[in-house]
């Protein structure tokens, strides 16, 4: 009998501003590929490596396929199969018998791991909207960058990310794009080859600074007053748009005071960089400037990720308005365009049904202070202490900061935890039920971007497997038994894709192709225009101010800045390994093959200091616990830098830990964001 061969279009779900059109093909009913879809430009037929091994995720033969519960203790990941309607029961009951005394008792714990509106926070926010429980502070990844965005260009906006293929120079800021954002890594490649020059800022030398033309290897928080140092040179040099700085911007001359205070050399010894890297830098800048070219900075994450970094994404928003780089639409800035995109979240997330809950303001908890939030008793600061906690795409015991103390809190044998999870991972060894969720390729869905600007739906091309559910059902069905009767939980799945964006996005098109592009300019502030409350960059922002802080961007030191602490005088960062995605794929054995083992890089000058050698196993240890892994000696790391490659699940790591044993709980300047870029240790040979 000859084989059925479908192919069916969908959407890769992973936190990558790439979001990716991909074509599974699918043989009898069974997934044998998934392929980038070359008819979406921004993908181009080609996936990174992780998520072109998608079906080794959905077939891996550790994969959760019948509901799970807990007959050990927790943290110890023993379960017994039950059946869905006894889970559910069970569930149900347990919720509602706290939520009778008081349903702020209740926490949902998610972010990430789908980045679809559908099986993220759609039946899901309805649930616990329509329940009263409290709110969940979705802090972990961008916040801070979004607030910085917010006080000066009004929100997530910036260049389509297509047009720095026409750039002249491009600042790769706290991005290691190749591991990260490999469709942009195309469109700079493409403007190196027309003769465009590229510098990387990272304290890393990350394998997109081996490819630039420099590199700036600045320490971790001081990006602010580097970008003061730059602003600095192009007003010595008088390299600065002063029509678009009249017409487009408000507080330039409080601005470029304070920038005048910020000189190259003072910078530097601040940043820990030679002072002539800076001025080469601003040198480059200028000439684009004089001969009219665009300059385009590709800011990431990682650079907000310390104390102050929602102002040094304040500083840096501000070079694209003093220079006009945003006159060409291969000039300006990019950290993220999700703003760009219609999304109907009060349709999808039915915020209204606070009302009837009988709790019309639940309180709002941070995700990312969860381990002190599960560890305080019921004051009346805090509200009802936390006594049931339900998780679904994420995975908090690792990829939370302070990790020591995570674990503790979800060992507590008072709280109720249910996960919604394809695998045992370190939060779901913790569960009283495991329940087993659908992958992408079993379900519907619909999508945004952060890094382009097209909108993308994903079709399932298989049937689930075993007993796997989608979010949306499990939480339709909690709903059923906790007698939510509000016709909006009937709501299925393509319905919910339809009802995500406004009509003006074209749902026949997106499942014929797929895809489709979002009518953005093409050069989104060329004349101003920026959705602030004055309709300019807000170089000086009033509403700051307002709320008593500097409404200018401020150079703020870490919380545990360099010299702070003579025990622990490295400073930490903890990006992710290059076959990882937070704590994704961690468990395919292929990609875990690529990285082997959790990895400390470690400058020769640190390692000679502490008798290291490369392939030592070590330890890297702090107040808050101790984490072991293998040196890799040589110049990834700088020196007064070490790099914890993350983010391992603890139970695959060399002592049951992981990087994040070592982070801490404080938060940023804006946004309420964590800081694990600002971290302090000390490393000896284990």
């Amino acid at each position: 009998m000859t084989p059925t061969t479908r192919r069916i279009l969908g959407a890769c779900p992973h936190d990558c501003p790439d979001t990716c059109s991909f074509v599974t093909q699918v043989v009898d009913g069974v997934a044998v590929k998934v392929q980038g879809n070359p008819a979406h430009p921004q993908t181009g037929g080609v996936l990174c490596t992780k998520v072109s091994r998608y079906t080794e995720r959905t077939y891996h033969p550790q994969r959760v396929l019948t509901p799970l519960r807990r007959i050990g203790p927790k943290g110890h990941g023993r379960f017994e199969p039950v059946g869905w309607d006894e889970a559910l029961d069970d569930i149900a009951a347990r919720l509602k018998a706290i939520a009778t005394r008081d349903p702020q008792a209740i926490l949902p714990y998610s972010y990430a791991g789908t980045m679809g509106l559908v099986q993220g926070e759609s039946i899901a926010a309805r649930f616990f909207h329509r329940l009263g429980a409290s709110r969940l502070d979705r802090t972990i990844c961008a916040s801070a960058g979004a607030a910085g965005l917010e006080y000066t260009l009004g929100g997530k906006l910036g260049m389509r990310v297509e047009f720095f293929a026409e750039s002249r120079l491009i600042l790769i800021w706290g991005s290691n794009s190749i591991g990260s954002n490999l469709h942009f890594w195309r469109y700079a490649q493409e403007a190196k080859r027309q003769g465009a020059k590229l510098v990387c800022i990272d304290p890393r030398r990350t394998e997109t600074a081996d490819k630039c033309h420099d590199h700036l290897a600045i320490l971790p928080g001081t990006d602010a007053a580097l970008a003061y140092a730059l602003m600095h040179e192009c007003i010595a040099h008088g390299w600065l748009d002063h029509g678009y700085i009249a017409r487009h911007t408000v507080g330039w001359p409080p601005l470029r005071d304070r920038a005048l205070e910020w000189s190259p050399e003072r910078a530097a010894a601040l940043c820990g960089i030679p002072a002539e890297q800076i001025t080469r830098l601003a040198q480059d800048m200028g000439r684009c400037f004089e001969r009219q070219e665009p300059i385009a900075i590709r800011l990431n994450y990682g650079m907000q990720r310390t104390h102050g970094g929602g102002n040094a994404v304040r500083a840096v928003a501000c070079l694209p308005a003093i220079l006009g780089a945003w006159r060409h639409r291969a000039g300006g800035l990019l950290l993220s365009n999700s703003g760009a995109f219609p999304v109907r979240r009060d349709a999808l997330q039915r915020p209204d049904l606070l009302a009837q809950s009988g709790v019309p303001h639940p309180r709002l908890i941070n995700m990312s202070t969860i381990g002190d939030d599960l560890l305080r008793p019921a004051s009346p600061e805090f509200g009802p202490r936390i006594e049931a906690l339900v998780v679904y795409n994420s995975n908090p015991v690792a990829v939370a900061p302070e990790s020591g103390k995570v674990v503790a809190g979800f060992a507590r044998d008072d709280l109720f935890t249910v996960v919604l999870e394809h695998f045992l991972t370190d939060t779901a060894d913790h569960a009283d039920y495991v329940l087993p969720a659908t992958t992408q390729l079993e379900h519907w869905d619909i999508h945004a971007s952060y890094g382009h600007t097209d909108v993308l739906l994903n079709r399932p091309a298989i049937e689930p497997l075993g007993q796997a559910r989608p979010n949306t059902q499990i939480f339709r069905e909690l709903a059923r038994r906790l007698g939510f009767d509000n016709p909006c939980f009937a709501d299925d799945d393509e319905t919910l894709c339809r009802q995500a964006f406004p009509a003006e996005v074209d749902f026949d098109a997106l499942l014929r192709d797929g895809f489709v592009s979002l009518p953005v300019p093409e050069a989104p502030f060329a004349e101003g225009g920026f959705p602030t409350p004055s309709g300019k960059c807000e170089l000086f922002s009033e509403r700051l101010q307002a709320m008593g802080r500097d409404g200018l961007p401020e150079v703020l030191p870490n919380h545990e800045a360099i010299g702070s602490d003579v025990r622990y005088p490295l400073a930490m960062i903890s990006p992710p390994a290059r076959h990882f995605l937070n704590s994704t794929f961690v468990n395919v054995q292929s990609l875990r093959d690529v990285e082997g083992e959790p990895v400390l890089e470690i400058h020769p000058h640190d390692a000679a200091a502490r008798g290291i050698a490369d392939g030592d196993r070590v330890t890297v240890f702090n107040d808050r616990g101790c984490y072991e892994c293998v040196a890799r000696v040589g110049l990834r790391a700088r020196p007064g830098v070490v790099n914890g490659l993350g983010i391992w699940w603890r139970k695959l790591g060399l002592n049951g830990t992981n990087v994040n044993e070592l982070t801490h709980q404080r938060l940023t300047d804006l946004g309420r964001a964590p800081t694990f870029y600002d971290c302090l240790v000390e490393v000896r040979r284990a």
